[in-house]
């Protein structure tokens, strides 16, 4: 089992930056990739960013650029630093661990609005 708490979701106006938290907890050693998605109003969930535990990092074409997927081996702790925000980023942002090709965990996502 591994639980998943995000924070650092919010309110931002175009252009500016957030920086989303996720902290792992449970059986962490078991975890080979974390990732964030994200699910807009009436679309489906979509990879946003992951990085796995080589530290390999894979981003979404929409993201590339602007986003930074990274983590602190320490705090065991996940974080998705957004720069440069536009509307079309709205929608609530998800943590993913991934222990195996048929096993992962899900945070219970945070709201990331962006609007003037």
């Amino acid at each position: 089992q591994v639980q998943l708490v995000e924070s650092g979701g919010g309110l931002v106006q175009p252009g500016g930056s957030l920086r989303l938290s996720c902290a792992a907890s449970g059986s962490i050693f078991s975890i080979y990739a974390m990732g964030w998605y994200r699910q807009a109003p009436g679309k489906q969930r979509e990879l946003v960013a992951l990085i796995t535990s080589g530290g390999s990092r894979n981003y979404a074409d929409s993201v590339k650029g602007r986003f930074t997927i990274s983590r602190d081996n320490a705090k065991n702790t996940v974080y998705l630093q957004m720069n440069s925000l536009k509307p079309e980023d709205t929608a609530v942002y998800y943590c993913n661990a991934r222990l195996n090709p048929s096993t992962s965990y899900w945070g219970q996502g945070t709201q990331v609005t962006v609007s003037s």
